[in-house]
């Protein structure tokens, strides 16, 4: 006897949702390859897996980082995913996967409205699954190509619609989806020739058959065994079919204030720029759109003309000289710093970095130190540098834990994670200015941890109580000048912390000196302080640089480091 499975409420449909990411890793060369409808260009998978990133970016930041959302929340959870995946559309795929997502967002928002919703059932997913074919077909300007990843939906939700009718479990529902979806998935070199020229199914039932799998894994703890789909070998002596050049260029942008007649105007403009449209409407007078052109410039108009555009993007449709799949990572490698203060902000952003604030802000932001950031948020701001490689400054604001938890979490969602170790922005500044993204990323690494590594740093505070240290006992309101993590300077005030700090970390020498002014300091003081500092460099250290900034970060009051 079957047994009837787990209840697809809100915690399991998140569930799902990672178990989607993670399978589209896995598969994503086997759905690349398959890609030769509409265009040619190998990014289905990664485009899929891109928007699916976002979509749980988005229920995971709806549901919070470590709390799971209450059963009640299904309709929540299923909003976030269709809003992320409507945000992060990547490519024709991505625009069509966001729409299968919007299809169990609104019947769950219906159902929720008419009395407590805790769970979707089979009815329910029959249900979505059939608003998910209709808003597909919408998208694609209402004409329904076979043998595409409509197709295989619409098998899917067939199966999904008998099961409910007949009484049976979700679970069985589930399977008999995935059975119908193969089934049709096989059928499609039948119904599109492009397909069957060369030797392949379609790219994108492929990958709706991995989220129905997944499903069912994620209900029933039953890993479904499928087919690894390759290109049919073809005759050495056969020739390319013969057709117009596919189009340069890849546009996507999400339009807002633009009503239905606007949109169906802007299809018509678009469709006479290019091919591959699709507009897919979301909430409020918003849509996410897409087409192939050799006219980006023109296309971009036509949506400006229609309403205000933001989240524009647009991409070669062939591999760049990083040789990324189009339409997958906008570049090879970017450099992540966790970073404090307005100031810190921009200037790592200045040298070239991604940025993330650890938060939310302190109340006192000149006593409190600034929050550790959270593994969740770590993964999120990973992602979201668009690079298939990162490079993270944590710079003491990741607890040892939480970066190996994000950086692991992250190297299991395709990106290829290198913690440098800095412990203060200081050395990050160190480690950044070495950063070379045409090197191995292991090169590359190695040379940045040695930087930061060779960085002497320490920090200066104001002591709030009377305390026994390794340099003698402090009152409240002194100075103190702390390196690795002990007070080794107790003086009257900071700037005398700070003269004294900085004697014992030039003890060894250096070249250059810098110092960071947080928000302790007030704007009218930070001009006098960095002049007392320049001339005792000049008297006592000549020779060596000094170089200082605002920037604005919470605890301690200055930051110095010595290279």
């Amino acid at each position: 006897m079957d047994t009837p499975g787990r209840l697809l409420d809100a915690s399991a449909l998140r569930d799902w949702a990672h178990a989607v990411v993670s399978d589209l890793i896995t598969h994503i060369d086997e759905i690349n390859r398959l890609n030769v409808f509409p265009v040619a260009d190998s990014d289905t998978g990664a485009n899929m897996l891109f928007t699916m990133r976002a979509a749980l970016a988005e229920a995971d930041a709806v549901a919070g980082a470590d709390d799971g959302c209450s059963a009640g929340d299904v309709a929540r959870v299923a909003n976030a995913l269709s809003s992320g995946a409507l945000n992060g559309a990547r490519g024709n795929s991505g625009v069509i996967l966001s729409q299968i997502l919007r299809g169990i967002a609104d019947v769950t928002a219906s159902a929720a409205a008419d009395g407590a919703l805790p769970a979707i059932d089979a009815a329910l997913l029959a249900a979505a699954l059939w608003r998910g074919v209709d808003l597909v077909i919408a998208s694609m300007g209402g004409e329904e190509v076979r043998g595409t990843i409509v197709s295989v939906l619409r098998a899917a939700a067939a199966a999904v619609q008998q099961c409910a009718d007949a009484g049976e479990t979700l679970a069985q529902a589930v399977t008999a989806a995935g059975d119908a979806a193969v089934v049709a998935l096989e059928k499609t070199p039948e119904q599109l020739h492009v397909l069957a020229d060369a030797g392949v199914v379609d790219a994108g039932g492929r990958g709706l058959l991995v989220m129905l799998d997944a499903l069912r894994a994620t209900l029933t703890g039953h890993t479904s065994v499928r087919s690894v789909y390759e290109p049919a070998p073809r005759p050495l002596l056969a020739e390319a079919p013969a057709g117009r050049p596919a189009p340069q260029f890849e546009v996507m942008y999400l339009l807002t204030g633009c009503d239905a007649a606007a949109a169906d105007t802007l299809r018509d403009r678009l469709a006479e720029l290019g091919d591959s449209v699709a507009i897919a409407a979301a909430l409020s007078r918003s849509y996410s759109v897409h087409v192939h052109t050799d006219d980006a410039g023109a296309a971009v108009e036509a949506g400006i003309a229609a309403g205000q555009l933001s989240r524009i993007v647009i991409s070669a449709l062939s591999s760049g000289a990083n040789g990324l799949p189009a339409g997958s990572w906008t570049r090879e490698r970017a450099v992540l710093a966790v970073v404090d203060g307005d100031g810190a902000a921009e200037l790592f952003a200045g040298e070239g970095a991604c940025v993330l604030r650890p938060g939310p802000d302190a109340s006192d932001p000149c006593s409190a130190p600034a929050p550790d950031v959270t593994a969740h948020q770590l993964v999120r701001a990973v992602v979201d540098t668009g690079a298939a490689q990162v490079m993270v400054l944590p710079n003491g604001y990741v607890a040892v834990e939480e970066l190996v938890a994000g950086c692991t979490a992250a190297l299991g969602w395709g990106v290829d994670v290198v913690p440098v170790p800095t412990g203060s922005m200081v050395q990050g500044l160190a480690a950044l200015a070495v950063h070379d993204p045409a090197s191995q990323a292991v090169d590359d690494g190695y040379t940045m941890a040695r930087a930061a590594g060779a960085a002497r740093h320490g920090s200066v505070r104001t002591a709030t109580e009377r305390a026994l240290t390794w340099a003698g006992t402090c009152e409240p309101g002194d100075g103190l000048g702390i390196a690795g993590d002990e007070v080794l300077i107790v003086a009257g005030d900071i700037a005398a912390a700070a003269i004294g700090l900085l004697d014992l970390l030039l003890a060894s020498g250096g070249d250059l000196v810098t110092v960071l002014f947080g928000a302790a300091v007030a704007d009218e003081d930070v001009s006098a302080l960095g002049d007392l500092l320049e001339r005792h460099m000049h008297d006592r250290h000549p020779g060596t640089e000094l170089v200082t900034y605002r920037t604005g970060h919470r605890g301690d009051v200055l930051l110095i480091g010595v290279e």
